[in-house]
């Protein structure tokens, strides 16, 4: 099994523009990845997230003289929305779990790096 987040982005007035007919199709969706990864891995962990002008961004820097501004690292018109931490055999596992996601997202499926000799306090 590998270690896989799966990255949600989507255009924010999508979900407040949609009729209730498709913002459950878009849960139905998302229950169909869920029960996918459920059959052949496991879910670690995942949650929707606020829109990105909500967001505080660090600069890179050491300490207090790092940066601290309001908003997103980077201008974008889609947002990431949500995320899933998942484990599953491959990268066409979660691959054909991406599909089963809302077609309107663009998905970013990114391993999982270990770092040997580090472990989170």
């Amino acid at each position: 099994m590998t270690r896989y987040v799966v990255l949600v982005a989507y255009e924010p007035a999508v979900w407040s523009e949609a009729s209730p007919e498709v913002q459950r199709g878009y849960s139905d969706a998302h229950h169909a990845f869920e029960r996918y990864v459920d059959e052949h891995g496991r879910r670690i962990s995942g949650a929707p997230l606020a829109d990105a002008d909500t967001a505080t961004t660090l600069g890179p820097g050491a300490g207090a003289a790092r940066t601290v501004t309001d908003g997103p690292f980077v201008e974008l018109t889609e947002q990431v929305g949500g995320y899933y931490d998942v484990e599953l055999p491959d990268l066409d596992a979660v691959i054909a779990a991406a599909r089963l996601l809302p077609s309107t997202y663009t998905v970013e499926i990114r391993p999982v790096v270990e770092i040997p000799d580090h472990a989170p306090l």
